[in-house]
């Protein structure tokens, strides 16, 4: 067995980018771009109101000077023609300021009478305007490669008049699950002896919320030539494979040497975790195969250490973003943990993290009550309520 950092380690090493694709905006939501977002035109492009007002010559302001009013701008439609001493032009917020003017006063401190206004609130040492290019100007990077494309980016990138991004592209994912007593959800009531089959419902989510799209959810018997059929439909479709089930050392266990006798060499197998000691990784020329223990919740913990970790570096992002650990306090004590690195599904429950009292490794309504999981190094001694602890989202 290898620690788990030896393992992440090498889970790390095949994390890297896909090819680059270009998508359209409206496609990018959680992308990675793969080149600098650059601006296209300046932001604002010409000195702009940011109030709804009167947009008059500074050095003409005084309270009840008189100003005749000689036209009007809004967001998009400018003003044709100069401010001259004693003018004003009426504008909206977003509205583009007439050549003359350097300063807007906002409605609410004038009056107005036909097409005389005069200003009549408090004088503001504000001038209400957003100067052209004070955003940003064409030519400058907006947004790095690197930059995972939320709706703010998104945002970003549309105001600097860009249609398409550079993206790396999305990992393709196939899920076997394997099993001879796995039934798909809804049937498994009609046969004596089988359950429901749930870690690939699972390990497929979690893969998409991680920039994977999808390509085949399969649920196999533990047959040979069923696995082999199922196996080699999912490496000529995925660039990662996850298997659930099938890795430990039982009779019918034959999903690792199915993969093996397809070409997979074995970059690590088993873990000194718990759970997912018997969690395997391989690579086929540029597929990935990652093996995950067939009980719902050690599949569930492996693959949030390990499918997250390598899904994160092929669609882009640093695998390290998959494990950001942070410090928490335990509300409730910990036991020792043994020679195998321990990983406890636990809940907020508003003050700190509350280990599950359960933590066996079948249970599924338990991973509807965990949102973290603490980590515990080997030979960690008891912890007390109120040590630090550290946790990841789960």
């Amino acid at each position: 067995m290898i620690s788990f950092d030896a393992a992440l380690a090498i889970v790390v090493a095949e994390a890297k980018p896909l090819a680059a694709e270009t998508v359209a905006l409206g496609a990018a939501l959680g992308r990675v771009l793969a080149e600098p977002c650059v601006a296209q035109v300046d932001a604002p492009r010409s000195d702009i109101s940011v109030m709804d007002g009167y947009a008059l010559r500074d050095a003409d302001l005084a309270l009840g000077a008189p100003f005749r009013v000689i036209g009007a701008a809004y967001p998009g439609t400018a003003f044709d023609g100069v401010v001259q001493s004693g003018a004003c032009v009426r504008l909206f917020t977003g509205a583009p300021l007439p050549q003359g003017a350097d300063r807007v006063v906002v409605q609410e401190d004038v009056a107005r009478d036909g097409d005389t206004m005069r200003v009549v609130g408090t004088l503001s040492g504000k001038r209400y305007i957003r100067p052209h290019g004070s955003d940003f100007r064409m030519g400058e990077v907006l947004l790095p490669a690197g930059t995972v494309l939320g709706p703010r980016a998104l945002v970003a990138a549309a105001g600097a008049d860009v249609a398409t991004l550079a993206v790396w592209r999305r990992p393709r994912l196939s899920v076997i699950s394997t099993g001879d007593e796995l039934a798909e959800p809804g049937h498994a009531r009609e046969r004596t002896g089988s359950i429901p089959e749930s870690a690939s419902y699972g390990a497929a989510a979690l893969g998409e919320g991680w920039g994977a799209q999808l390509m085949g959810r399969y649920r196999l018997r533990d047959d040979i030539a069923e696995l082999t059929a199922g196996a080699t439909k999912a490496l000529g479709e995925a660039d990662v494979v996850v298997v659930t089930g099938g890795a430990s050392v039982g009779e019918k266990d034959y999903a690792k040497q199915i993969f093996v006798s397809l070409g997979t060499e074995i970059l690590f197998s088993r873990i000194a975790i718990m759970p997912g000691k018997p969690v395997w990784f391989g690579r086929r020329g540029d597929q990935l195969v990652l093996g995950l223990p067939g009980n719902p919740s050690s599949a569930m913990v492996t693959a949030r250490l390990f499918l997250t970790t390598l899904l994160a570096g092929l669609s882009g992002r640093a695998p390290s973003a998959a494990l950001r650990w942070r410090s928490a306090t335990l509300t409730a004590p910990l036991d020792a943990v043994s020679a195998r690195e321990t990983f406890v599904r636990a809940r907020f429950d508003g003050d700190g993290v509350a280990p599950l009292a359960n933590q066996d490794s079948g249970l599924q309504r338990a991973l509807a009550e965990a949102d973290v999981l603490i980590r515990r190094l080997p030979h960690a001694a008891a912890a007390p309520a109120g040590s630090t602890v550290s946790v990841i989202d789960f």
